[in-house]
């Protein structure tokens, strides 16, 4: 069912930002809505088909295997197959920031990524938490939506920017109203996408994530000490859009307004119903 949904919302997705770009264009007739028809077409084949590597490019992820970092490779190795999965690609970021994020359109084109910094501040049994919450996404098949979404949210952000600057060189013509609603649907779409797409999946990916580990104690400690830091080292990566692939969202206060549109739950509602998970596993 779950993947029926994720599916389903992967479509509309897809076929709202087609909408977008029709509406963009029709402030320049029927050409124009051809045009940005077609490109539409090809940013939703992009979405699909290249966001995972989009989002690897981004992090600027070095991928390892068995010889040049056997503890992560032989960690993920072993995590995956308790939860009867295809062994995904292994990636580690060169960012300070401590974070992980998985990515891939199905469980056979997967991968998992970790930033230097996680692999410095957890210790082995948090990263086990935390790569196991990222192969519940895998399992789960989150991931395609996850990349899709960043995918267009960012899309979304460069319409609104491309729409401003587009009225500002086209005053005579075209209809400015249209293009008052583009700049303001864009601008809001892109944050409501983010909040629309992971907030319940992160409660189910940590308690699949604990069944994957067999406890749920690293990922309860991994999660504290990842918000902590969260808050303190920026994660230099280009497009914002992409926080909803992480484990914690970067660089998000628990007391701004836009925790409205967060990506995520907030850390101390996630660490409860962990609690409740270590209870019934017992660890």
């Amino acid at each position: 069912m779950t993947i029926w949904i994720n599916n389903l919302k992967t479509a509309a997705l897809l076929g709202g930002l087609t909408a977008l770009f029709v509406l963009v264009g029709s402030n320049w007739g029927v050409g124009g809505m051809t045009i940005a028809l077609i490109f539409g077409g090809l940013m939703n084949l992009g979405a699909w088909w290249f966001s995972d590597k989009i989002a690897i490019a981004a992090m600027r992820g070095k991928e390892v295997d068995a010889q040049s970092d056997p503890e992560l490779y032989e960690m993920v190795d072993r995590l995956r197959r308790n939860a009867n999965l295809p062994m995904p690609k292994v990636y580690v970021c060169p960012h300070e920031a401590p974070n992980a994020f998985a990515t891939g359109r199905n469980p056979k084109n997967a991968a998992v990524a970790v930033t230097v910094g996680a692999r410095r501040l957890l210790n082995e049994r948090e990263l086990e938490g935390v790569m196991a919450h990222e192969l519940a996404h895998i399992k789960h098949r989150d991931t395609l939506i996850s990349c899709v979404s960043a995918t267009i949210a960012g899309v979304l952000a460069w319409v609104a920017q491309w729409s401003f600057f587009m009225a500002g060189s086209n005053r005579e013509g075209g209809n400015p109203l249209v293009l008052i609603v583009t700049v303001i649907f864009a601008a809001i779409g892109a944050a409501v996408i983010k909040a629309m797409i992971s907030r319940s999946r992160e409660f189910a990916a940590d308690a699949g994530g604990a069944e994957i580990a067999g406890h749920a104690d690293g990922l309860v400690s991994a999660l504290r000490k990842l918000e902590l830091y969260a808050g303190r080292v920026p994660l230099d990566q280009p497009n914002p859009a992409m926080n909803n692939l992480f484990i914690v969202e970067p660089m998000m206060s628990s007391r701004s307004i836009m925790n409205l549109f967060a990506s995520h739950p907030p850390t101390e509602k996630r660490i409860a119903s962990l609690e409740r998970v270590r209870a019934s596993l017992g660890a």
